[in-house]
């Protein structure tokens, strides 16, 4: 059994762009569509298995009081049939009719267990519900879509019913996040959004009446070729203005500008009664949205406000100027009889720690390491100085905005080799025989000394064990985990730190560094398979994580395929953005192991980030970069050799 949760969406900019945009495909000179959608904390949740038939079961107080449980075959005819009914589960039916069609599965059962999502309030719970039912059939029969097929698959079910949805009402499937969608004639792209600040929206239900189907019917009497003054108003409101506010928003959003943007929602919202409204003025003139836009209590609490959806008196939006004052428009708006709900888009957690465990004794690299600590072995740079390799990773976490650097040393006695190092200014007499430049450098080895932090890995138990030592110095944040026995070097402007970084807040979820190598040399690496995300193939949504697998497995179960048709080996690059509930799965382990008096039994990292994968989710991400092993003599003879030499970006 798997559990799923499925938010409503809310358009924050460019409603009506989707299917504006989609005329492209009939005149080129229209601009692509772009809209801000985000996922809300309302939704769905439900316990989906497979089943022999095609089941939906609810206990959620929402649908029991309208519709009754219901059950058919995995028959195409029976399931159109369904589709064409008219009921909440004809959404369900559609979804599933396609999946019939294309993927021959089995059937599954859906138990709706809760549902905090209101229905027809312009949130788009048919289009939560559609997603759902194609996530579930993705999961449970192994299909190995990415979200956006997830998306896709649920919009052309919903067109299989009466519904006639647009474009954006599945950007639901990708979770509470803001996403910029643009709609490119048939070509839909999906990109996460970074927010700097909380942002306190509140929605509300305005109890009118708007006629959905006259309102596009109307709207689309412009496209794709205007022929009046009027009809190119509209084409200039949905396409350049509107751009221009999408850009504008976007960076609010990025810089914490909250007043700002929600000045910008009221502009939307001039703009569109100014040039969109007048083409349907008996829906759109909308009396009690401009009542209560035009509030003078609710103006006190907000910065801006809009409609929502198609417009009309159907619902609105408002974003808030603080926490108390969310809370506050939701008691007002409650008690003018407008049921309000309230969400908050959270800014994604910059990541400022990192942790690099040294523990390891280096036996592969013996004798040597009897008497330097392989981290210390030193490698000549493309510049001609020659650093150690702690050296040269500390020096990319600075680079990369790191504050706090923790490392897990296996004992007491090996910090003063790194305090000596990193703390201990050289004597005067060598600091005199330095040049300008090089007496510089040592201030900046100084300087990387104060970010540096220490704990202690007493019980060689595995690498997960390693890593789980620096548990209290993550703090509950994402932190950056850098192998000690690996050398990165970026192909791109950035370190490949910050690239891992900046992936992260765009996803906020455990992320993974991801690099392509050969069949033959798989059995070396921990391998990650999924399905890309993206069509250039840069973001990996991770279904399988294996430790060292065989190649003849690898070939079998953990080959990704690009688009061109061929296939490719992911190992990861040894960089990660840990989650905290990594961490919560480590101590887990840990305790497990406790339990059964196992203290023999290794603690594996892979196996955590295999667990929260399966719970919560893992994108992998190629990096442009290069990644140097000196964990052995032959690898470690590659890396000398190599890095000495620049690398072209």
């Amino acid at each position: 059994m798997i559990k799923l949760f499925v938010p409503g969406r809310l358009c924050l900019f460019g409603e009506h762009t989707d299917w504006a945009g989609h005329y492209r495909t009939m005149n080129a000179d229209i601009e692509p569509g772009a809209a801000i959608v985000t996922g809300i904390e309302q939704g769905i949740y439900a316990e989906v298995e497979r089943s022999t038939l095609f089941e939906v079961q609810s206990s959620a107080k929402q649908i029991t009081e309208q519709w009754h449980d219901f059950a058919c075959r995995m028959d195409d005819q029976e399931l159109k049939r369904v589709a064409r009914s008219g009921s909440f589960f004809c959404y369900c039916a559609g979804v599933a009719s396609y999946m019939l069609e294309w993927y021959k599965v089995g059937g599954v059962r859906i138990r709706i267990t809760e549902m905090t999502l209101p229905i027809k309030s312009g949130l788009s719970s048919s289009a939560a519900i559609c997603v759902l039912v194609a996530r579930a059939f993705n999961q449970l029969y192994n299909l190995n879509l990415n979200t956006l097929g997830e998306m896709n698959i649920a919009y052309v079910g919903e067109l299989r019913t009466s519904s006639r949805c647009g474009r954006l009402d599945q950007a639901c499937a990708f979770g509470v996040k803001p996403n910029l969608m643009t709609f490119d004639g048939d070509e839909v792209e999906v990109r996460p959004l970074n927010i700097k600040k909380p942002l306190h929206w509140v929605f509300a239900d305005l109890c009118g009446e708007k006629n959905t189907i006259k309102i596009l019917a109307d709207l689309n009497k412009a496209y794709p070729f205007p022929s009046n003054e009027k009809e190119r108003q509209e084409h200039e409101a949905l396409g350049v203005k509107n751009r221009d506010i999408v850009n504008r928003a976007i960076s609010c959003m990025a810089q914490g500008d909250v007043e700002q943007l929600g000045r910008l929602m009221t502009e939307a919202e001039e703009l569109f009664n100014r040039q969109v409204a007048p083409m349907c003025p008996e829906e759109l003139l909308a009396p009690k949205l401009r009542a209560v836009l035009a509030d003078e209590h609710i103006k006190s609490l907000t910065y801006g406000g809009k409609g929502v959806g198609s417009h009309g008196d159907g619902s609105v939006q408002f974003l808030a100027r603080s926490e108390e004052a969310q809370q506050q428009l939701v008691d007002y708006l409650a008690s003018q009889e407008m049921p309000a709900y309230k969400f908050t888009l959270h800014p994604v957690h910059t990541v400022r720690r990192a942790i690099i465990p040294v523990a390891g004794f280096g036996t592969r690299l013996y004798p040597a390491t009897r008497c330097w600590k392989k981290d210390f072995f030193p490698i000549p740079c493309a510049d001609g100085m020659v650093r150690p390799v702690i050296l040269i990773l500390l020096e990319e976490l600075v680079q990369s905005g790191i504050e706090e650097i923790c490392l897990v040393l296996g004992s007491e006695d090996e910090r003063k080799l790194y305090s000596d190092f990193f703390e201990r200014p050289i004597s005067d007499e060598h600091m005199a025989k330095l040049n300008d430049e090089c007496q510089e450098y040592e201030n900046r080895i100084l300087n990387i000394g104060k970010r540096l932090r220490y704990v202690y890995q007493k019980e060689k138990r595995g690498f997960g064990h390693a890593v789980y030592q620096a548990a209290m110095f993550a703090r509950n944040e994402p932190v950056l985990l850098m192998l000690g026995d690996t050398l990165y070097r970026s192909t791109s402007n950035k370190p490949c730190a910050l690239q891992l970084i900046e992936a992260y807040e765009r996803h906020n979820s455990l992320t993974v560094g991801l690099y392509p190598v050969p069949l033959s040399t798989v059995s070396h690496f921990g391998i990650m398979s999924g399905v890309w995300e993206d069509n250039d193939a840069t973001t990996l949504q991770v279904q399988r994580l294996c430790e060292k697998p065989t190649a003849y497995y690898a070939e079998q179960f953990l080959g990704v395929r690009r688009s061109d048709g061929r296939k490719e080996y992911c190992s990861v690059f040894g960089q990660y953005i840990l989650t905290p509930e990594v961490f919560a799965q480590l101590e887990a382990d840990i305790a497990t192991a406790d339990a059964s008096d196992d203290h023999s039994r290794e603690i594996e990292l892979t196996s955590a980030l295999d667990a929260v994968r399966k719970h919560s989710g893992m994108v992998g991400i190629r990096l442009k970069g290069e990644r140097y092993d000196m964990g052995n003599p032959l690898a470690l003879t590659d890396t000398v050799a190599q890095f000495a030499h620049p690398l072209s970006c």
